[in-house]
């Protein structure tokens, strides 16, 4: 009599099982090597024509803010705090672009077959 559900070749396992597994954990050793070459990545962003430069670190820690004595004005400090919350969040944005796009080429397409 032949055997119920499994799959071919007995063992319960499909064939290639041992294959993705090799695969999934060369994957997981990627995405932790890439996870720590993003947190020690610093990212650099301008606003004002260079007249505030914020630096981050990949764990969105602000490493460095630098104003161009020319952007501070008493008369008109809300435009400074602009300046500088524009660097802020484009330095925020190309870290986190950097660190999508590094967990994509490792992943690739496997989201899509779950």
């Amino acid at each position: 009599m032949g055997k119920k559900g499994g799959f071919p070749g007995g063992g319960g396992m499909p064939p290639n099982m041992g294959k993705l597994m090799k695969q999934a954990q060369q994957m997981q050793k990627q995405m932790k090597e890439t996870q720590a070459e993003l947190e020690d990545a610093e990212y650099t962003a301008t606003a004002g024509g260079g007249m505030v430069e914020v630096t981050i670190s990949g764990q969105k820690e602000i490493k460095k803010i630098h104003i161009d004595p020319e952007a501070v004005d008493p008369e008109d400090v809300e435009t400074l705090e602009d300046l500088v919350m524009a660097a802020v969040n484009e330095a925020i944005r190309k870290m986190e672009e950097d660190s999508s796009e590094k967990m994509s080429a490792i992943t690739g397409g496997v989201n899509g077959l779950f």
